[in-house]
């Protein structure tokens, strides 16, 4: 099984490499997500094309904001209602979107501090009222949720005071450095932080899964490397790669 996977991504490679396309830079839109992929599997797809992948990450929201004020770029991966915003406006063709992977929201703690119980929604709901503060962010796919779920729960007004909310993918590094108690983001970020544990993920009765979805630019001048990249990343190696870090393919 695993010399027939890596056939697969043998096979794969040598069909995007026998490309005729020339050498290409491709400039990727995306959050934290896309950059850890990116920096697993780029290197792979960089030798077997001879493109060069440039990743720029925010806040998922702030990227495509930039894309609605007409930077230049090749390849967005955003979280899937944005893609299909963009596509609309027309800033993203609509033949190349791909859901690339999906991610759940996970609680962080600082590494070595006592872990709290998020086993069952009223052990997590105890959790919450109980922690001195907490830090979620202020525009991620996740808050939309969270600010949802805490509102049904009926306890967003108490937690209203103690909740920081940053604008940069920060939450597991406030948490890591001992700044907030507790921090609840999507899993993959707070593996990315060595200072930050996983508690785990939130009670499955209420999880929200995020997901990721690639499109390439209406404006690129790379439509050919482009799409190489969107199949590369869905390929077997960028599968393992996206469960590698706490994921699930799209």
């Amino acid at each position: 099984m695993k010399m027939f996977s890596s056939l697969c991504v043998a096979v794969g490679l040598c069909a995007i490499a026998a490309s005729p396309a020339s050498s290409a830079e491709l400039k990727i839109f995306g959050s934290r997500v896309t950059k850890m992929i990116a920096e697993d599997i780029g290197p792979q797809f960089e030798r077997a094309t001879g493109h060069r992948l440039v990743v720029l990450t925010d806040v998922a929201a702030v990227m495509k904001r930039r894309i609605e004020a007409g930077e230049p770029f090749d390849v967005a991966v955003l979280v899937n209602f944005q893609t299909d915003d963009l596509i609309k406006k027309g800033k993203l063709v609509a033949d190349t979107r791909a859901d690339i992977m999906k991610a759940g929201i996970g609680v962080a703690v600082r590494r070595g501090a006592k872990i709290p119980d998020i086993s069952t929604v009223e052990a997590f709901k105890r959790t919450l009222l109980a922690a001195k503060s907490i830090t979620y962010l202020k525009e991620g796919a996740s808050t939309i949720y969270l600010d949802g779920l805490f509102a049904r729960m009926d306890i967003a007004e108490a937690l209203r005071a103690k909740t920081i909310k940053p604008e940069t993918e920060s939450v597991s590094e406030a948490v890591a450095a001992g700044d907030v108690e507790l921090g609840i983001i999507v899993i993959p970020n707070i593996l990315s932080v060595p200072g930050a544990q996983l508690v785990g993920p939130i009670p499955e009765d209420i999880q929200s899964y995020i997901v990721f979805t690639a499109a390439i630019a209406a404006s690129s001048p790379n439509q050919q490397a482009a799409r190489d990249l969107i199949s590369f990343l869905r390929s077997p190696a960028g599968i393992s790669a996206i469960k590698t870090k706490g994921m699930n393919p799209g």
